[in-house]
């Protein structure tokens, strides 16, 4: 494979695509979904720095291309579905590798009339919070983890096509959808034997693609991996957790396998958490949310080592986080992850190394310094990486403009999250009950994100819930 220059600009795109004749670019929609095309070098080249119209529909509908019941102002019948612009971002340059090293680049949409970001574009708004931290000398560095169930595709009753799970749950109950391994059994070394060659490929193929994992290991759960990708800037983390379902998806496809990033596929097992880790470093790298020295008289044992600034960002998370619920957990089947009993965090809580609270503090003496971060683990694998990214510096920042006051005692270890003695109030337990304090007159998600994305964005989640209002299940 070719290898990947560390700067590409527009004067030095002819010499890179020298050799190919084409161009794959995608965009990113409120659920997360790449949306994208193939279109010739020339056009490309002609278009790399000013951009080129996208239909606004993608903003329009929801992820089965159903226009949103209610019409919302990035498109809709009046503007006419509008085009956008779509303008490359030269420094995602990848090039696909199971598609014969075809050039691959993201794109971030524009307002035709203001040229600003749309408001619902998810990497543009991670831009608004990251340039917040821009504008003192500071950056954000980031982690993902991504659990994810995986079945095997049944094959069709015609030998002569692709095998379907679509296809197949069409006529069949899902918990007929055979697991890709049976029982539970986290860590196991002998369960990826089983599929040795689809779980190296795509640990590979992650590499190759930019997507890189650090850790790749069996969840507990059948057919359940997990994946830590690598540690590294906030827009390029986000960047990374989102093309990396794009790979194992495209992986799977050879395989016969059907990977699942739905927060709760199987009732009485654990989900699928989207865990996010992020550190605010300075110019030089170093982590500002370590304390020099460790506090000889701290409020909370817990933060004897975490600094001042990373006090205040702590206190905008707890504050804010149940304002922006549909933005961590965004679908009907996020809340059924989020129940008691299944290490799934429900309250309002943090703690030092406590892994069922809301937020986990990983910091001296478990940690060193360098490494000191907030692990949040209120979102699922189903969850948008730019918005969540999005919630967490936004609502952290607020904190440290405001110099916010951690709100709750932490949780110790042996208590139970949503317990008596957890003083954390309860996070929704549904989408609606998400959404209505998501868009109130006067949310926190107002305040930190402005009303045309809280108007866009919960509109697409009114949506959700009027379409599970009228449907009827086998429950």
């Amino acid at each position: 494979m070719a290898s990947i220059p560390d700067k590409v600009t527009v004067e030095s795109l002819p010499k890179l695509l020298e050799n190919d004749n084409a161009v794959k670019l995608a965009g990113v929609d409120v659920d997360g979904q790449l949306r994208g095309k193939l279109v010739s070098k020339k056009k490309f080249l002609s278009i790399a720095s000013s951009g080129f119209g996208f239909c606004s529909v993608i903003f329009g509908w929801d992820m089965h291309d159903t226009t949103y019941i209610n019409e919302l102002k990035v498109s809709n019948k009046e503007n006419g579905y509008r085009d956008i612009i779509a303008v490359p971002d030269l420094s995602s340059f990848r090039r696909i590798p199971w598609e014969n090293n075809m050039p691959f680049f993201l794109v971030s949409f524009h307002d035709p009339d203001t040229h600003d970001p749309v408001s619902a574009c998810p990497r543009g708004l991670l831009n608004k919070q990251l340039e917040k931290l821009s504008a003192k000398g500071y950056g954000a560095m980031a982690g993902a983890e991504y659990e994810f169930f995986q079945f095997k595709t049944p094959s069709n009753s015609s030998s002569d096509t692709q095998p379907s799970a679509a296809a197949y749950l069409r006529d069949n109950p899902p918990s007929t959808l055979p697991s890709l391994t049976e029982g539970m059994f986290g860590y196991s070394l002998t369960r990826p034997v089983h599929n040795q060659e689809y779980f190296y490929d795509v640990f590979n193929t992650c590499e190759a693609f930019q997507c890189n994992i650090e850790g790749w290991h069996t969840e507990s759960g059948p057919g359940v991996f997990e994946a830590a990708l690598e540690f590294g800037e906030a827009h390029q983390m986000a960047d990374r957790a989102g093309l990396f379902k794009y790979v194992v998806k495209s992986v799977a496809t050879k395989y016969g396998i059907t990977p699942c990033f739905m927060a709760k596929p199987k009732q009485g097992l654990p989900g699928n958490s989207g865990h996010m880790h992020i550190s605010i470093v300075d110019s030089s790298g170093k982590n500002l949310l370590a304390r020099e020295t460790p506090d000889p008289n701290p409020r909370y044992p817990d933060i004897a080592h975490l600094s001042d600034l990373g006090r205040h960002f702590l206190a905008g998370l707890l504050e804010g986080l149940p304002d922006v619920m549909p933005m961590v957990a965004p679908t009907i089947n996020s809340y059924k992850r989020l129940v008691e009993n299944f290490w799934a965090p429900v309250t309002v809580s943090w703690g030092l190394e406590h892994r069922a609270a809301s937020i986990r503090l990983i910091a001296p003496p478990t940690a060193k310094p360098g490494a000191t971060r907030f692990e949040v683990r209120v979102p699922g694998a189903d969850a948008n990486p730019y918005y969540v990214m999005s919630a967490i510096l936004g609502l952290g920042w607020r904190g440290v403009e405001l110099k916010r006051e951690i709100p709750t005692p932490p949780l110790g270890k042996g208590e139970e999250v949503g317990g008596e003695t957890d003083m954390g109030v309860r996070l929704a337990r549904n989408l609606r009950e998400a959404t209505d304090r998501f868009t109130r007159t006067g949310s926190i998600a107002r305040e930190v994100f402005g009303d045309d994305f809280v108007e866009h964005f919960g509109g697409t989640r009114e949506h959700e819930i009027r379409l599970w209002d009228e449907a009827v299940t086998d429950w």
